[in-house]
């Protein structure tokens, strides 16, 4: 059954659904038993076994070495042959992905299609510099593992101390900072840096322990120009009481933020990353399209998104390629993505091996699958721009960032990379939250209806009430969000950050 059908059909759910009409398999909305008959554009078939939910079926028979379509493209090989109607998973399905890849030469990307009318504003803070903020808060970073539980602690009291003066005073805790060497250093000193760069952060107070390798100094003149009025400083081996010092500093910001106003601000100024984790095969068909709908009105309004998680492009990237703006960009994304793969096969592992046992469970069988997915959330914007780890967004439209998959340290490193808010799609849920805004959006309704703790949006709701319903709904959400509405990882608290370890500990 189609969506249309279901719309014609009192809002009933559809039990099967295919993504695109070249597809050779289908995919459950719902439990199925054996034996059970499905129609599916115009395919009839009887199923010769269960196929759970989120779970994919053959929609024909296909022989050994064929591939199999999904999204219109390959997701993996038939290890075995496979009858219509057979369950299809990681028990006849083979990934195809091996080692780098030539990705030609650069072409003008095809004409973008029309989006949606532009987004309309938003109130948010304003900063010296000009950038427009969805948050007014203070945050501690510890240069250093050794004081991280000390910057917790202050945090929390000076929140009961200051509650209403600022929207929160944050102490964001990391392992890191000491006994690291070279890149491994640099790495972490970038991403701090970079974080203390962010327009949410109003003020930023620093904290060392006086020996690390990772010296306030250092990071300081890492930290760009426009940011470092708002640094605060604090060497917990320095003489005297450094809760007391960081108290003192933390009331100084205070004085200076607590007056700021929020003020209507354009679509253009907003800094979106966007991120998935827990994903399920519903992820591909639901949330993950919702953002790249939403991305793309973005991108229309100039507005900025950020995508990472570079080993979940792997199988998809010569579509995302494709819409490079220049050969510039088109050549450093083919070497960022590549450069990762070579990440991967230095450790000893295969570039395919991606799909946690979360994902499987889910009914994604292979990293092409996945990938084919996961790109979508950045919808048909232009690819204008590659970034390191640690870099900063400059310009609008869709910009690559350098990092792993890890929920933890992908949205962190967006944090880092100027964005004001994270869109966060998920299929099977998680309560965590980061730096920043970050809005979890399930890509089915039961999740949404079981966790309402952990998910600020229901994009399962597009099978039932279609497409154009759920997209208005979800464009006024986030723009409330970025005005001030807490996320459901903001009322419990639940605000971390992660660092990318990749190098030498003495």
């Amino acid at each position: 059954m189609t969506e249309a059908d279901s719309a014609s059909a009192g809002m009933r759910l559809p039990d099967v659904w295919r993504s695109h009409l070249a597809d050779g398999v289908g995919v459950a909305l719902r439990d199925h038993k054996a034996g059970e008959w499905i129609e599916l554009d115009g395919i009839v078939l009887r199923l010769p076994e269960a196929i759970p939910r989120g779970h994919k079926f053959a929609l024909r028979p296909h022989n050994e070495g064929e591939p199999v379509l999904r999204y219109g493209a390959p997701i993996g090989l038939a290890s075995q042959p496979i009858a219509a109607g057979e369950h299809v998973h990681s028990h006849n399905l083979a990934t195809e992905l091996d080692g780098e890849m030539e990705y030609g030469t650069f072409a003008p990307p095809a004409p973008i299609p029309e989006a949606a009318p532009p987004l309309g504003n938003w109130q948010g803070y304003r900063r010296a510099d000009g950038r427009f903020a969805t948050r007014n808060e203070i945050w501690l970073l510890p240069t250093v593992g050794c004081v991280a539980p000390l910057v917790e602690l202050v945090a929390r009291e000076a929140n009961a101390i200051h509650r209403g003066s600022v929207d929160a005073i944050v102490g964001f805790a990391h392992p890191h900072g000491c006994s690291q060497l070279g890149d491994d250093l640099s790495g972490t000193r970038a991403l701090l840096a970079a974080l203390c760069d962010n327009p949410n952060a109003g003020g930023v107070v620093l904290v060392g322990l006086g020996c690390e390798s990772n010296q306030l100094d250092d990071l300081v003149a890492s930290v760009p120009e426009r940011s470092r009025a708002k640094l605060r400083l604090v060497r917990a081996q320095d003489p005297g009481d450094e809760r007391e010092r960081l108290l003192a500093q933390i009331a100084d910001l205070v004085a200076e933020l607590a007056p700021v106003m929020r003020e209507d601000a354009p679509a253009s100024a907003l800094t979106v990353g966007l991120k998935c984790g827990g994903s399920d095969a519903l992820s591909g068909l639901t949330a993950n399209p919702l953002l790249g709908r939403f991305s793309d009105r973005l991108a229309g309004s100039d507005g900025s998104l950020v995508l990472t998680e570079i080993p979940e492009i792997f199988g998809a990237e010569e579509a995302l390629l494709a819409r490079a703006v220049s050969p510039e960009v088109f050549e450093r994304a083919g070497e960022l993505v590549n450069r990762f793969k070579r990440y991967f096969l230095d450790q000893g592992q295969p570039v395919s091996k991606n799909p946690s046992p979360g994902n499987i469970a889910g009914g994604i069988t292979t990293l092409e699958e996945k990938s084919l997915g996961a790109v979508q959330k950045g919808g048909c914007a232009p690819l204008v721009d590659v970034i390191d780890y640690g870099g900063t967004v400059s310009r609008p439209g869709l910009t690559l960032l350098e990092a792993p998959g890890n929920d933890a340290v992908s949205s962190t490193a967006l944090a880092a990379a100027g964005a004001t808010l994270v869109l966060f799609t998920t299929g099977r849920g998680t309560p965590l939250g980061f730096p920043v805004p970050t809005v979890k959006i399930s890509s089915n309704t039961a999740l949404a209806q079981t966790k309402p703790g952990w998910i600020d949006f229901d994009a399962g709701r597009a099978l039932a009430e279609g497409v154009d319903a759920v997209d208005a709904a979800f464009a006024d959400y986030l723009l409330a969000i970025a005005s001030g509405e807490p996320t459901a990882a903001e009322r419990s608290d639940q605000r971390v950050i992660s660092i990318w370890k990749r190098g030498v500990t003495l």
